[in-house]
């Protein structure tokens, strides 16, 4: 059977993502171009027919290859000729990929490497994805807080202080230390370890200034790692029999060292290659907590019906003990070498790819072969009912 070689577009965030309940992820600087210009060049050194906005685009030049994630933008690479539109952005229920009537006579017809965006929408916030994996079941996850602004409901009038002593009361002192975060997050961004009452109370007020609501976690002392988890492929993506895959299933783990004040930096201030390291098969065949948090991690995936790779971030409680997973990273990093003074440039599920083989743009290929109809993202579904 012939398959019809890929025209890619790769797309960048030009577009902040919506408020929910007074809650937004921060947009990363820069909107995803880097990692966007990493794919788009990759993929055409490779030997695929890339579009880009300007007709010689520039390896060193980061605005060359890639289409804002806007409807004018991703209309315009579909009029030049795009079959695959390479969602390299956050996406979210009122995304155009979702809702743009313009692109209805597309949606039979173009293929998307990425999440189906109410899916990317619904899980990505930290709180509730915990709630429902909690509700359904049968995975390991650290004790939880999710706590709301009173002064958010009760106007303005309330204290902070009061507030303050009102979120923090549950908390035991024997809970200690205790992780705080936003719910919408992302990176390490917001993320603190708290040692005491004190300081759970000072950075709580702090991450209530960006957001009405906070995620406050059990501090797991344990060894720190990540999973990628790579959805199914397409049977008509091209990618060789052997190669393909009709479930979800997970990369070894990657292992993270070297914290600053116990979290683990983000990579676009510390570069992964300095700070993390894929498992050997033999370390995982050793100890039966890595296999266990792997089945755990495709098993996630497999409810959220993911169809783009998903990271999914785990520790141990304590030495030796086994992971938890808890944080899912709906839209990970996939930095990669090639261009120009970038060629040690690597993401955590570049690091997990290399360990079973892959180079840059053999991982690519992989996650290429998982793209989805834009008609069948749209109708998206998951096991939870959700």
């Amino acid at each position: 059977m012939t398959h019809q070689k890929p025209v890619i577009a790769v797309l960048y965030q030009a577009l902040a993502p919506p408020m929910y309940g007074g809650v937004s992820k921060p947009p990363k600087p820069g909107g995803y171009r880097d990692s966007g210009a990493d794919v788009a060049y990759a993929l055409s050194r490779g030997g695929f027919k890339v579009l880009t906005p300007v007709n010689t685009p520039d390896p060193a030049d980061q605005n060359h290859w890639c289409y804002p994630d806007t409807e004018e933008g991703i209309l315009t690479a579909v009029q030049q000729g795009a079959t695959h539109i390479w969602a390299n952005t956050v996406l979210f229920a009122e995304h155009p990929l979702q809702t743009s009537i313009l692109l209805n006579p597309h949606a039979s017809s173009l293929k998307v490497i990425g999440q189906p965006p109410i899916c990317a929408d619904r899980f990505d916030d930290k709180a509730f994805t915990n709630d429902e994996l909690r509700r359904h079941g049968g995975f390991t996850l650290p004790r939880s807080w999710s706590v709301n602004d009173p002064r958010s409901s009760k106007g303005d009038d309330v204290s902070l202080q009061k507030s303050l002593d009102d979120v923090i009361a549950p908390i035991k002192e024997s809970d200690y230390p205790i992780v705080a975060k936003p719910v919408r997050g992302r990176g390490s961004h917001g993320v603190k370890i708290c040692n005491n009452a004190a300081e759970l109370r000072e950075h709580t007020a702090y991450l209530f200034n960006e957001s009405p609501q906070v995620l406050i976690e059990q501090y797991l002392k344990g060894e720190e790692g990540t999973i990628t988890i790579m959805p199914p492929s397409d049977p008509m993506s091209g990618l060789d029999q052997n190669n393909q895959q009709d479930r979800h299933w997970a990369l070894p783990p990657v292992i993270r060292f070297n914290h600053v004040k116990g979290i683990a930096p983000y990579s676009g201030n510390v570069a992964v290659t300095v700070n993390s390291r894929a498992v050997t098969g033999e370390e995982i065949e050793r100890d039966p907590a890595y296999s266990t948090i792997m089945r755990e991690c495709e098993a996630v995936a497999e409810l959220l019906q993911t169809t783009a790779p998903l990271r999914i971030d785990i520790r141990r409680f304590g030495p030796d003990t086994n992971f938890a997973l808890f944080d899912i990273n709906m839209k990970p990093n996939i930095t990669g070498p090639g261009r120009p003074g970038r060629e040690d440039q690597t993401s955590l599920m570049g690091l997990a790819a290399e360990s079973l083989g892959w180079d840059y743009l053999k991982f690519l290929e992989y996650v290429l072969g998982s793209s989805q109809g834009l008609g069948k993202l749209r109708e998206y579904q998951n096991s939870l009912n959700i």
